[in-house]
């Protein structure tokens, strides 16, 4: 498990800086996804942005690093996850229930805890996920 779970954490890692990236890139689309109570879109877009690439960086350094970034990328998922059902909510409202993009934005909405959890076992699963190896009491 210990190859799965490096190998998951460089594909993690990879996604999510170019993610975070894209935040940058092409702020667009996110300003678009932002529920409108949300104050300053713009910042809180860069800001995620920033996050995510420094998560996606974090499950690439040593074990204390990479459960710091672990744990910031699930509270991360969680943050963003208005903005996701905010998506829906407009895609459902302008396009009706059946269009290709609804239906993928619905889809979107558990593979957010599915991301999560694939996290959580990268980063955070008992600690092993840094090739450590547990201590036999006498």
């Amino acid at each position: 498990m210990h190859r799965a779970q490096r190998f998951t954490r460089y594909v993690l890692g990879g996604l999510f800086v170019v993610a975070g990236v894209l935040h940058f890139a092409a702020p667009g689309f996110y300003l678009a996804i932002m529920p409108p109570y949300l104050p300053q879109p713009r910042a809180l877009v860069y800001i995620s942005g920033a996050a995510e690439i420094a998560g996606g960086l974090g499950l690439l350094l040593p074990p204390p690093v990479r459960r710091w970034a672990g744990l910031g990328l699930i509270v991360l998922l969680l943050a963003v996850f208005p903005a996701n059902v905010h998506m829906t909510h407009e895609a459902v409202a302008s396009r009706g229930w059946a269009a290709p993009y609804t239906l993928a934005t619905l889809a979107r909405l558990p593979l957010q805890f599915v991301l999560l959890a694939v996290v959580w076992w990268a980063a955070l699963r008992n600690g092993r996920a840094d090739g450590a190896r547990e201590r036999r009491r006498p």
